[in-house]
């Protein structure tokens, strides 16, 4: 996850030693491979996108089997808790699965190795591929002036196709509910999947803010359950952070889904959580532009084309874009709360009187529960 301002300072997301990152990474190394002398080389914090697990990237070089191996690595760690973590709980074991089961059918880079055990990093981690691509940055917004901006508006339109279409592709998964159950963070007790979902999210939103209590979020939960929809939509394998820059694009003229990144917020949801979610963040990353009078990207991942477009794909016709907009936004509310409660514990900002004055665009949650 990232922040939502144009302007911000990267916030702090380690509190590791990259050199002694390294020399870890390394000894764990030589115990997976064939190899006592496995070396590990540029070891690195990547600098513009994640705010929540922590990602080193790294090449790794080997022998095996006579030969040379040399493979372009990235680990992906549970924040340690001196880091003060965005979640109250990582489960890497639940990801790297996750990236397993949706490898035919939409593109993510190779896991090889997953890592209950904290004693060699600190924290579970697990490996996957490294790839290349170009990824919509997120400080600053791509919005506001990027590798998006200067695509054609044809080829503009050909990516977001792309996008709902790989959406589509994991929500087409069959059989969601039982080969994804152990997604599912609540005991059904009869309550239907969205339910569940707005559940745990309070759950979140509950320790996010245990100690400043948030009145703007405690107002949308009431919000949502006010406007409850009459009809939910089928189950499906919800990839939860769903937005264009957890996506590595290809390079060239056409930006085309590479890979699909960030599974930390998968569960068993309805088509337009995932939906809601990538025209919400881009309409914040857009409002936030146009009040600085950026022009930013009005025609991108509007409601209507993404939700005609997934019809399209699947026969299934989203709606309620009210209440899952809402819910969208009440999500990275809780979110925004917490790493920026982050950034007061680092010493990064300072705690304002009101809570909800850490939200940031917290007048787009104001705006939407009181139109």
């Amino acid at each position: 996850m990232s922040e939502q301002s144009g302007a911000m300072a990267r916030p702090r997301t380690s509190t590791r030693d990259t050199g002694e990152a390294q020399a870890a990474v390394r000894a764990w190394l030589r115990t997976r491979v064939p190899d006592p002398d496995a070396e590990v080389l540029d070891l690195a914090v990547p600098s513009a996108n994640g705010m929540s697990s922590e990602t080193l990237l790294l090449t790794a070089r080997w022998t095996e089997n006579g030969g040379p191996v040399e493979r372009r690595l990235v680990v992906r760690l549970a924040p340690r808790v001196d880091a003060m973590p965005v979640f109250p709980r990582y489960d890497l074991a639940a990801q790297f699965e996750s990236m397993r089961l949706v490898r035919d059918h939409v593109p993510v880079p190779d896991v090889h190795w997953y890592e209950p055990d904290p004693a060699p990093l600190g924290s579970p981690f697990f490996v996957m591929e490294r790839l290349d691509g170009r990824v919509p940055p997120d400080i600053p917004p791509y919005v506001y002036g990027s590798w998006v901006t200067e695509l054609s508006p044809q080829a503009r339109s050909r990516m977001q196709d792309a996008t709902v279409e790989a959406i589509a592709a994991l929500h087409r998964i069959p059989d969601a509910p039982s080969r994804f159950a152990f997604l599912d963070r609540e005991t059904p007790n009869g309550r239907s999947t969205l339910r569940r979902h707005v559940d745990a999210t309070r759950a979140f939103a509950d320790w996010a803010a245990a100690e400043h209590p948030s009145p703007l979020i405690d107002r949308g939960f009431a919000w949502l359950d006010a406007n409850w929809p009459s009809e939910e939509g089928p189950t499906v394998l919800s990839w939860g952070d769903s937005r264009v820059g957890n996506i590595m694009y290809t390079e060239g003229t056409d930006a085309l889904p590479a890979a699909v990144l960030d599974w930390e917020m998968a569960a068993l949801g309805v088509p337009e959580l995932d939906l809601a979610w990538l025209v919400d963040l881009h309409r914040m990353f857009q409002t936030g532009a146009e009040r600085r009078g950026v022009p930013g990207l009005p025609d991108f991942l509007r409601w209507d084309d993404v939700a005609a477009r997934y019809a399209e794909l699947t026969g299934y016709h989203p709606r309620d874009e009210e209440f899952h907009r809402v819910y969208a936004s009440l999500r990275m509310s809780v979110i925004s709360l917490r790493t920026q409660l982050r950034a007061v514990h680092f010493g990064e900002i300072a705690m304002p009187d009101d809570p909800d004055d850490l939200i940031r665009a917290r007048c787009d949650l104001e705006d939407l529960i009181t139109a």
